[in-house]
């Protein structure tokens, strides 16, 4: 069966899939939505969400431990998982019913079922075949492995840790990015003993270095160990536990072994290559206009070269619709796209690290790192950290990058400098609410301006 007449096909109902549908519907256009799964994707049933709902239950017992200090006497009886669970599972269910109901909302028709690209307008969706003026492939990630390393058991990937009924008393973390690095703050603040093993020579290594350097400061005094530079070399598993043995050597016995080495693009046995397009390690390759180069295909989101994050994810889903509809909308470049590690504590940065920089503007780079000691409301929360600002020499900010307790918060504002070329005395003539955090961007602005307040130049 052959269905004619759909203006956007939408494979995939992810971040930028369901975007790219709700934005399309919204400017008129006739949508079908293909998904095997959930619409919401990785993110909301299996990543950003409950991930970052089970942070908040791990900050909410470090500040139950924490209340004496301030003269609050309060002691943490204990872990109740299946309470952390229902709350998480609680808030992924409610944001799943608002999303279903925006779906519904828009008159988008729905396709449960496995969808493969079949051709340059028509998606086949188990035995159905769905065409459109325009395909949206949107069918984003996996949680990797390494070669040879199999998931099974005690070997897990982040699927199967937000699944996990119990904390694990000692667990060893395979990769020291975003996902490891929050896995190991997480399960560190409910009672467990963590290491992470990663390759490269710091945690989150795609970071402005000094951010690295502080995280990984912060982590040793928090007791969470770490192995940088060091390869894994294999593991072996029993019913009791898992022995994780380094390059070198050296091991490390565990209940778990959590393999975070990072998300593949989930493109594997969909028809692309058949179709004609172009792929990169499976990667969907596509210009600037996020085109595949293939009919009037295009390409969102984590199977795009690139950061994958759910909200690059969404801007791309919205572009993909206003360029369909003929709006003509500004690309979506990767500098300007904010990130943030939701670890404690937090990393957020955007833009270009120093070194990046560097390598584009040569010595004419200055930078400027404003100590979060100098700031109340950071002294209040008890937090250590600092804001780094990154500008070409006498001009623009191109790079801001902040390690402290809830500084993800703040980087709404680094993006704004970042996007719209900012120089520092642009911001420092902005007034930041005292006593915020938010205020520490400011403090940084008017010292790399030349007129610190609470700081030395």
């Amino acid at each position: 069966m052959t269905e004619q007449g759909y203006d956007v096909v939408v494979l995939g109902a992810g971040s930028g899939g369901y975007a790219a549908a709700l934005r399309a519907a919204e400017l008129g256009l006739t949508v079908a939505l293909i998904e095997s799964d959930k619409v919401g994707g990785t993110c909301l049933h299996r990543g950003c969400i409950p991930t970052k709902a089970l942070l908040h239950a791990a900050e909410v017992a470090d500040t139950v431990r924490e209340g004496s200090a301030l003269g609050v006497n309060a002691t943490l009886d204990g872990i109740d998982v299946a309470k952390i669970n229902s709350y998480k599972d609680g808030v992924v269910s409610r944001l799943y019913r608002g999303l279903t109901g925006l779906v519904g909302g828009r008159d988008i028709e729905v396709i449960h079922g496995w969808g493969r690209l079949v051709g340059p307008d028509t998606v086949e969706v188990d035995g159905r075949r769905v065409t459109g003026k325009n395909i949206v492939l949107a069918t984003g990630s996996y949680a990797r492995s390494l070669p040879g390393l199999e998931i099974d058991g005690r070997v897990i990937t982040s699927d199967q840790a937000l699944a996990m009924d119990w904390v694990p008393a000692k667990a060893v973390v395979l990769g020291g990015g975003v996902i490891g690095v929050e896995f190991a703050s997480a399960w560190r603040s409910l009672g467990a003993d963590v290491t992470i093993v990663e390759a490269l020579p710091h945690l989150v290594p795609n970071e402005e270095e000094a951010l690295s350097k502080g995280l990984e400061r912060a982590f040793r005094k928090r007791g969470i160990g770490y192995e940088l530079g060091t390869r894994f070399e294999s593991v072996t598993q029993s019913a009791e536990g898992v022995v994780v043995t380094l390059e070198g050597g050296k091991q490390l016995e565990a209940e778990v072994l959590l393999v975070a080495v990072g998300r593949g693009p989930a493109t594997a046995n969909l028809g692309y290559e058949e179709q004609g397009l172009t792929m990169d390690h499976g990667f969907v390759v596509v210009d600037e206009r996020l085109r595949t180069g293939v009919g009037q295909i295009y390409a969102v989101g984590d199977i795009t070269p690139g950061l994958q994050l759910a909200h690059r994810g969404f801007a791309h889903g919205i572009f993909v619709a206003e360029q369909i509809a003929g709006l003509e909308p500004a690309p979506v470049l990767d500098p300007s796209i904010p990130r943030v590690t939701y670890c404690e504590p937090q990393v957020a940065s955007v833009g270009l690290t120093e070194t990046q920089a560097r390598e584009l503007h040569g010595d004419d780079v200055e930078t400027l790192e404003y100590n979060l000691g100098g700031n109340g409301k950071s002294q209040i929360l008890g937090t250590a950290g600092f804001v780094k600002l990154v500008r070409a020499k006498n001009g623009p900010i191109v790079g801001v990058h902040m390690l402290g307790a809830r500084m993800g918060e703040q980087i709404g504002e680094g993006q704004l400098i970042v996007s719209w070329e900012a120089f520092p005395e642009d911001v420092a003539g902005l007034i930041h609410a005292h006593p915020t955090q938010n205020e520490s961007i400011g403090e940084a602005a008017l010292a790399l301006a030349g007129k610190p307040l609470h700081s030395h130049a």
